[in-house]
This record gives structure tokens, C-alpha cells and sequence, in this order.
């Protein structure tokens, strides 16, 4: 069984994550635009990437294709960065971005890739924990916006779905056995920041999940956004795929 709950950040119309989900595969995306003013080089916006990098990524996942989900992910943004190569700036590196998580289901395994920070989070029959993450931009020692901006796809820095497709092979990625997991769920940022910036623990986020669903996930963390001091971005777009069953 699968839930879905995404959810624009207040008080925006519009949403920048997206899920994909299908027969045996969820995806998460979550863009990330330059700030007000800064001049990102590209016409389009974040919400464009997004969708772009999503209209790549559906074919190859539908069909079941037997390639590596890093090779797939680079021939997805190689697919993106040529479909506006004659229009924008790609050397930018303010260019729009996002993070991409996804699994992939097999009868034996399951198969995770994480780039930025979108956690992937499973749980097994016995209630062990694993949370797979890339959090590199979190552990940049400088995190002004100019460092940040000079790391951005920089060995040494942080990778993200951008316009290079060797920041595919720089994901997190692995395989666990089908057997050893019973509930999976795959978060952005605004989202998973229940336990990351809150304080609850991920057994906590799991249990509310499992027990009320991902819309009540995102209701709590909206009422610690709305209540909270810290000088960090006090709202964002939070998207959930809940996975649980056989």
C-alpha cells in the first residue's frame, strides 16, 4: 500500500516538489531556486526542472528498464540540460536545481538513491530504523550563500539534479533485501525536518505516519513552522510517499 501527500509551503500558490510514483518505483523531487535577485541564468523556472526531470525519468522507470538508477538519473539530466542547452547559461552554477529520491522495487530487494537532502527512511519487521541520507550541503563549514553557491556540484561540496549529469554518480545509493523491510518513506526536506530540525525522534515520525497518515505528518510540521524562531527558512514544500505491506 502507498500514500502520497505533498504540500505547498505557506503562503505560496504553488508547489516546487514532485512525486512520481508507479508499479514499482516512487520518486521525490524537490527544487531549489536561486534567491530573490540573484540571476539563476536560465529562463526557466525551478518548477520547469522539475517537471522536465520528471518527464525523463518516468519512461525508463515505467518500462522497467534494467539500468543502473544512477545511470538513469544522468541520462535524465543529460536529456534536461540539452533541452534548454540553447536558451540559458548552464554554466551558472545559480542555474535551477533539486534533490532526487527514489526506490526502486524488485521481489528480492529494493534499491534506494538519495542526492541532496530528501532522506529515504525504512523500517524493518523487528522496527529497526535506517535512514539513507546526503546531507553534505549540512556539513559545508561556510554555509553563507556565496560558499554555498561556489560548492554547489563541486567535489568537496554538495551534488544536486542540475545541469551536470556526473552529480548523478555522486548519490547515495544501495540495495536491502525485500524481507528486512516493511515500511519505507521517502521525504523532502520540509517534511523530514520532523526529526531533522524539531527534535522528534525518526521512530516518531514513522508511528505518526504509519498510524495517521502523511497529510498528519505535515500538519505537525506546520504547526512547529508556524512557531518556530530559528533564522532558517521558517516554511517549505513538504512531499511524502509512504510505502508499507507486502
Amino acid at each position: 500500500m502507498s500514500e502520497v501527500a505533498p504540500d505547498r509551503r505557506p503562503p505560496t500558490a504553488f508547489n516546487e516538489d514532485l512525486v512520481l510514483t508507479g508499479p514499482d518505483f516512487a520518486v521525490v523531487l524537490d527544487g531549489a531556486s536561486a534567491p530573490p535577485g540573484v540571476d539563476s541564468g536560465c529562463l526557466h523556472d525551478v518548477a520547469w526542472l522539475v517537471k522536465r526531470l520528471a518527464v525523463e525519468l518516468a519512461p525508463p522507470l515505467l518500462a522497467q528498464s534494467a539500468e543502473p538508477m544512477t545511470d538513469l538519473l544522468a541520462e535524465t539530466i543529460a536529456a534536461v540540460r540539452a533541452s534548454h542547452a540553447d536558451t540559458c547559461d548552464l554554466s551558472n552554477p545559480d542555474s535551477p536545481s533539486s534533490t532526487v529520491s527514489m526506490i526502486r522495487l524488485h521481489p528480492d530487494r529494493v534499491e534506494h538513491l538519495v542526492l541532496a537532502d530528501s532522506p529515504v527512511v525504512m523500517r524493518s519487521p523487528a522496527g529497526q530504523i535506517t535512514v539513507h541520507s546526503d546531507d553534505r550541503i549540512a556539513e559545508l563549514p561556510d554555509r553563507s550563500r556565496e560558499a554555498t553557491r561556489r560548492s554547489r556540484n563541486q567535489p568537496g561540496g554538495f551534488w544536486v539534479a542540475s545541469t551536470d549529469p556526473k552529480a548523478a554518480y555522486e548519490a547515495v545509493v544501495g540495495s536491502t533485501d525485500r524481507a528486512d523491510i516493511d515500511v519505507i518513506a521517502i521525504l523532502s526536506d520540509g517534511a523530514s525536518r520532523f526529526a531533522e530540525r524539531y527534535g522528534h525522534s525518526w521512530e516518531e515520525l514513522l508511528d505518526v505516519l504509519t498510524t495517521a497518515g502523511p497529510r498528519r505528518l505535515i500538519d505537525l510540521v506546520r504547526e512547529h513552522d508556524a512557531v518556530t524562531t530559528t533564522n532558517r527558512k521558517q516554511y517549505d514544500d513538504a512531499s511524502v510517499v509512504l510505502l508499507q505491506g507486502p
